[in-house]
């Protein structure tokens, strides 16, 4: 696997996706190659993951490309570096997160938006899940926080919620 260069080729990815989805092209099985999806899948990643990215950039705006590769190179790392490249056979069941409402010193989302980073972080999200959705999106706007940023202080942070949440207190005010 050539590491060097895994930035332009996600971006190519990327790219690639955004535009087949505004051409009306729909599925994340039907976005790429044999040999893309074996990029991903060496990656970390996977053809869900670049069709959410697509479906939202088309439809809302973002993320952008370089919100994207944040993620997937936080991701990536956590995948070649803890999981020595050997993907989780465990999903998140969607229907266990907290509520939306829920909230976690104060901070609504935070509750739930937990999970789903640690899921993302693990390569464990389901279809139906987006770590970077619209909620996520807006939680990280309202709190001065960039998505990829918020998935390594996961990583660091570990199990710790209270730190993760003190951590963002400290972030809003900035």
């Amino acid at each position: 696997m050539k590491h060097y260069d895994f930035a332009q080729q996600f971006r190519a990815l990327y790219d690639q996706a955004v535009a087949r989805y505004a051409a009306g092209q729909r599925g994340a099985a039907n976005f790429f190659s044999a040999d893309e999806l074996a990029f991903l899948a060496a990656n970390g990643a996977t053809a869900q993951h670049l069709y959410d990215y697509a479906e939202d950039r088309n439809n809302y705006g973002e993320p952008g490309p370089d919100s994207a590769l944040s993620i997937e190179l936080v991701r990536r790392d956590y995948f070649l570096n803890v999981q020595h490249g050997c993907p989780s056979t465990i999903v998140l069941d969607a229907t266990k997160l907290p509520a939306k409402t829920d909230a976690l010193r104060g901070f609504t989302w935070l509750p739930r938006l937990l999970p789903k980073a640690r899921a993302k972080l693990r390569g464990e999200l389901p279809a139906s899940l987006m770590y970077g959705c619209g909620g996520d999106r807006a939680f990280f706007a309202q709190h001065n926080i960039q998505p990829g940023e918020f998935l390594h202080l996961l990583w660091r942070l570990a199990g710790d919620n209270v730190a993760i949440a003190d951590w963002v207190a400290r972030r809003s005010k900035s």
